[in-house]
């Protein structure tokens, strides 16, 4: 979902052993904090989303990577939220730059590139940097806009290893800025029912989970793709989409796995030279619960399903932009659609301006790489892996 840059990471020459090695495991079992309120969906609901927060002075983001996900979705994101404007832009790609700055208004000294982007420390009309480029840029680029002083949110996943992301949060911690990843669903209607359904056992204890999300990637990859490289996609579907089946599973269950089992597996070898095509985990849970999940470059899923005491609560599609869809024991799910990236900006602005708590915090981002972390290993090793720790 973001363009590629040539910025070489830390872990772009680490074998899969030593990059296990120093990102770190661990989970505990405890209930996760609450991350959203009752007011919260029902705004949504009601089209006034954080309305009764205005301020008078928006945000200046600097968005840094102009790929496709960045032009379709976050840049729009920005114009239209009431609590942030697009001021700067930060790209390695000059043959953009005229394009953006003409649609956009940004002026000549607001537009960086990679080399430059440490300049932005003198520039007011900067406040924030949206990171929209591949992961295995994240930590660098964050870390550096962070000794800018500016507050940052990430694109997810947040980082290639464990260590990136602590890199990351002490960075944010050293410049007393504010870090938040860009999990938009947290402000996508459907999911944020099925999260406030479980969090409350609305209709009961969770009795079976599973989830996927997954396309053909092989068919639509290009010379250069970043998505088939390891040092830029760390290990393919299963960072790039598989975050988010792992999110649902936190989410979902409301609580932290005990272990992790996994597997990956290619059929197209020809293609995925450097990462897995398919992936598939299986967690376990501390009250004798397994659920199944999987995420793939060469298949077609799109869905979570839980079986709860009162009956069946699924989202199919469940990660998607737009169009998804859901059902619950009493019913079909039925909100209005939202441009669920513009209302991830408006709670993120409201966050950093202190108006609002931050919903999807660097910590969250960390847990989640630590999930992957193990999935990665338990595939590679045939073995279960424990998780004892998490901080979030």
């Amino acid at each position: 979902m973001h363009n590629h840059i040539p910025i070489i990471m830390d872990s772009k020459s680490l074998s899969r052993k030593s990059f296990l090695k120093i990102s770190g495991l661990g989970l505990s079992t405890s209930l996760l904090t609450p991350n959203i309120l009752g007011s919260k969906l029902k705004n949504l609901m009601e089209h006034k989303a954080l309305n009764s927060h205005k301020t008078k002075q928006p945000l200046k983001f600097a968005l840094c990577g102009l790929g496709n996900y960045a032009h379709n979705w976050i840049a729009p994101a920005i114009v239209q939220s009431e609590y942030a404007e697009l001021t700067a832009i930060i790209t390695g790609s000059p043959n953009k730059v005229s394009h953006w700055q003409n649609k956009y208004s940004i002026k000549d000294s607001n537009i960086y590139d990679y080399q430059s982007l440490d300049r932005i420390k003198d520039n007011p009309d900067i406040d924030c940097v949206y990171i929209a480029t591949p992961t295995g840029n994240h930590a660098e680029l964050t870390i550096r806009s962070f000794e800018a002083g500016k507050h940052v949110i990430c694109e997810k996943p947040m980082a290639p290893t464990v260590a990136d992301c602590d890199r990351m949060i002490n960075a944010a911690k050293k410049a007393n800025k504010t870090l938040q990843i860009g999990y938009r669903l947290y402000w996508d209607p459907f999911n944020m029912d099925l999260m406030q359904a479980m969090r409350e056992l609305k209709y009961g204890s969770l009795k079976g989970m599973e989830s996927g999300f997954s396309y053909d990637q092989g068919s639509l990859t290009w010379p250069g793709d970043w998505r088939l490289t390891q040092a830029m996609n760390v290990a393919g579907a299963l960072y790039d989409i598989g975050v988010y089946v792992v999110q649902s599973a936190f989410y979902s269950a409301q609580r932290h796995p005990l272990s992790v089992t996994a597997s990956h597996s290619t059929d197209r070898a020809d293609i995925f030279k450097e990462i897995p095509e398919h992936w598939d985990w299986q967690f376990e849970w501390p009250n004798g619960l397994s659920s199944r999940h999987s995420s793939s470059y060469g298949r077609s899923e799109n869905y979570v399903k839980l079986k709860t005491e009162a009956g069946s609560l699924a989202l199919e599609p469940a990660f998607s932009y737009k169009n998804i869809a859901g059902h619950t024991p009493t019913g079909t799910m039925n909100y209005p659609e939202v441009f669920q990236q513009k209302l991830q900006i408006d709670g993120q602005s409201l966050a950093i301006l202190g108006q609002s708590p931050s919903s999807t915090p660097g910590e969250m981002g960390r847990r989640d790489i630590q999930a992957l972390t193990a999935i990665m290993e338990a595939a590679d090793t045939g073995a279960s892996v424990k998780f004892n720790h998490f901080d979030y």
